[in-house]
């Protein structure tokens, strides 16, 4: 049984670029704006109006270009009608560890935050820490004509920076600043929070203080190791001992556990993150039987949504993370129009006290 094949006649000329999307195919050939204006008995130009929020049309005339678009299978592309007003609406987003509960709510505010601008996020791997960079990949980012690019801890290349200086990509640093400034950061109030947790782990009367440490590059614990170490400095207290956990869990065990075999052992452990705090809190708990909260207190940073959970009860460092999502929101709307300026935004979070620390007053002697 022969089947029927319904063709379609060629057309003579080249159909002019309109940033409208093919978006299916008939008979083999695409269907673009033009098609939807012959079948309407309209311009082209028409056909974009319709399609354009706020553009001057008649409602009678976009009911029937709707219509045709409808019929014909045809969608606008709003990326191709974008690139034609010289954005894209794109923001790309640079991660290097989605590991970290922080990141993953943090990535979800800003998608929220972003859409609700009518800009759409993409994102790109980056491993932070390495000393080496962000992965090859981020470097394509830029082939994306993107408006903005946000790096969650991700410290850029040289060559990547002035590669988006060159575009008039403006680069916002999110919970990462870099030592030259020469991108906009939104950051928490690292040595502040390290100072309150000190002032804490103080007050409930500890005197072996340690301090896990994430990677010694980031700017991030260099700010809250300092804040930390000054305060105990100015309280007459003795340095806190060190080990470095990189913001990770597996490693964070691995250096709970120097750090409690040691003959001095700590009666108190502030973590620069909360995935090493509570990494720390199930080897206390689970592998040395301590009693947290009573006979050794454990503080992380950035109050994750686990922190409150029953079975760790952490006392913890707020970041702020809507209000940073916000901030960022703001910059990128605003540096789209002025791409080489910079701003250096910190967001002051709050000490949430729970019971993974012991409570002021309450003294333990062994």
């Amino acid at each position: 049984m022969q089947m029927a094949c319904r063709t379609r006649a060629s057309r003579i000329a080249p159909r002019p670029a309109d940033g409208y999307a093919q978006s299916m195919e008939i008979d083999n050939e695409p269907v673009t704006s033009l098609d939807v204006a012959r079948e309407a008995g309209v311009s082209q130009s028409a056909v974009s109006r319709a399609f354009t929020p706020g553009a001057s049309i008649a409602a009678d005339k976009r009911e029937r270009i709707i219509a045709a678009a409808e019929k014909l299978g045809y969608r606008p592309n709003p990326l191709a009608r974008s690139l034609m007003r010289g954005r894209s609406n794109i923001v790309g987003v640079g991660v290097g560890d989605l590991a970290n509960p922080f990141f993953v709510q943090t990535l979800q505010l800003l998608a929220d935050a972003l859409d609700r601008a009518g800009l759409r996020l993409m994102l790109f791997p980056a491993h932070a820490g390495s000393g080496s960079g962000p992965e090859p990949s981020i470097h394509e980012i830029l082939h994306y004509r993107i408006d903005a690019l946000v790096l969650l801890s991700v410290s850029p290349t040289s060559d990547l920076t002035e590669q988006c200086r060159r575009a008039q990509v403006p680069v916002i640093h999110f919970n990462r600043t870099t030592p030259a400034h020469d991108a906009s950061s939104v950051v928490g109030d690292n040595e502040s929070g390290a100072r309150a947790i000190a002032a804490h782990l103080l007050a409930g009367d500890h005197r072996r203080l340690a301090f896990l440490a994430g990677t010694p590059d980031s700017s991030t614990n260099a700010e809250r190791e300092a804040g930390f170490a000054q305060y105990l400095a100015e309280q007459g207290a003795p340095p806190a001992l060190q080990e470095c956990g990189e913001y990770a869990f597996e490693p964070s065990m691995a250096a709970t556990r120097r750090l409690l075999l040691r003959k001095d052992r700590p009666d108190a452990i502030f973590c620069a993150n909360d995935t090493m705090a509570l990494a720390a809190i199930t080897v206390a708990r689970h592998e040395f039987g301590l009693d947290v909260g009573r006979e050794i207190s454990i503080a992380g940073y950035d109050d994750v949504p686990m922190a409150g959970w029953p079975g760790f009860a952490l006392t913890s460092y707020s970041q702020p993370a809507l209000r940073m999502v916000e901030e960022t929101l703001r910059l990128i709307l605003a540096l789209r129009a002025e791409p080489g300026r910079h701003e250096q935004v910190i967001c002051p979070g709050a000490l949430i006290v729970r019971g993974s620390t012991r409570p002021v007053g309450l003294a333990v002697r062994p």
